[in-house]
This record gives C-alpha cells, structure tokens and sequence, in this order.
C-alpha cells in the first residue's frame, strides 16, 4: 500500500471528527508560516539598520540617522526615531528612555500577534481528538448491541480504527504545534532582547556624546 492510499483510507476510516481536526490544523499552520516571516523579516531588517545606524549615532549624525530611520519600516527605527523625537527639546536620559520605551509598547504586541494561537489549537485540536476517539466508541458499542454476534467483531474494529486514528491524528498535529509555539516564542524573546539592547546602546551614546559636548564648552 502506497503512502497516499494509506492516507486516504486513514482519513475515510476516521469518521466526521477527523475534518474539525483537519480544519484546525491547517488554520494553525498558516498562523505558524505567517509568524515565522514577519519574524524573520523583523530580524533581519533590525540587524541590518542598525549595523547602518550604528556608526553615525557614534560620530553624533543624529540629523542622518533620523533621515534614515524615518524610512524604515523595522522596529528598530521606530524605537530609535521615539528616541531623536525626543531629543529635539531639552531632556535627561530618563525622558528618553522613557520615550523610546512607549516606542517599544507599540512594536512588541505586533511582534506577539497571535503567536498564542498555535499553543491553543495544539490544546484544541486534542480535545477534538478525545471528541473523536469517544463518538467512534460510543458509534461502535451502541452499533455491537443491535447486532448479530457474526458482525460484532467487524463493527468493533470499525469503532476502535475510529477512535485510535482520532486520537493519533491530534496528536500527531498538536505535538509539532508545541514545538512550533515554543520556537516562534524565543525568535520573539531574542527580538525584544535586541530591541532593548539597541536602546541601552543608544542611551549610552547620548549620554556620551553629552558628556563630551559639555566637556568641550568648559
């Protein structure tokens, strides 16, 4: 038996149940590819703006660096923009900072968006599974008392290849699932981390290059 006729027959031996499960998985899976580009392109647009911004904020074009961020669509430049918006009037490093982290509450919930999702369907899509699993039992049993005892046999093995595949399909989706949760989550957390390395940098050049200004006006 081939690979495609032992999943078509798995599917048809599966009862109505199996298409829930089926529906669930496929609706997590797009959320999962979805969530694994945009932080893929979040990363990889942060990196490569700041590895540009980087050297003019230590030479102290912030006039550059402002016309560079204002273009950008990465997170990074939103934050670091909040933090030259900011400086145009006279501010301690606490206004900064506290302007560039208002910057930080708007991108973080985009960088979270429905990422919790995947964790709920794996939860789901088990429950829909133990759905399953239990009709095909209750379909068997109930079929087995009505009969004679020759096709007994044949109606509870019907009943249980219901059930086990129920059970085996859920599980076979919500384990990937977790894993895939557990994953999007940390390229999330390695994100946030970055953005908020990127500002503690960014504070500690402003906070320099003030100090080296007041310095020089002695």
């Amino acid at each position: 038996m081939s690979i495609l006729d032992f999943a078509v027959k798995f599917f048809q031996d599966s009862g109505v149940a199996i298409y829930f499960s089926i529906a669930i998985m496929a609706v997590g899976l797009s959320i999962a590819i979805e969530r694994y580009v945009f932080l893929h392109r979040a990363r990889s647009q942060n990196r490569l703006l700041w590895e540009k911004v980087l050297p003019m904020l230590q030479s102290g074009r912030f006039k550059e660096v402002m016309g560079l961020v204002s273009k950008s669509d990465a997170a990074i430049g939103k934050i670091v923009t909040h933090g030259l918006e900011r400086m145009q009037s006279p501010s301690r490093r606490e206004d900064i900072d506290a302007a560039m982290e208002e910057g930080m509450m708007e991108i973080v919930p985009r960088l979270e968006k429905r990422t919790h999702y995947i964790a709920t369907f794996a939860n789901v899509i088990t429950l829909v599974g133990l759905l399953g699993t239990i009709i095909g039992l209750i379909k068997g049993f109930t079929a087995v008392a009505a009969v004679n005892p020759a096709e007994k046999a044949e109606l509870l093995s019907a009943s249980i290849s219901i059930a086990m595949n129920n059970t085996a399909f859920a599980l076979s989706v919500a384990i990937p699932f977790l894993l895939i949760h557990a994953f999007l989550q940390a390229r999330t957390s390695e994100i946030v981390d970055g953005l908020e390395a990127a500002k503690i940098s960014f504070l500690n050049l402003v906070q320099r290059l003030k100090s080296e200004s007041a310095g020089t006006t002695r």
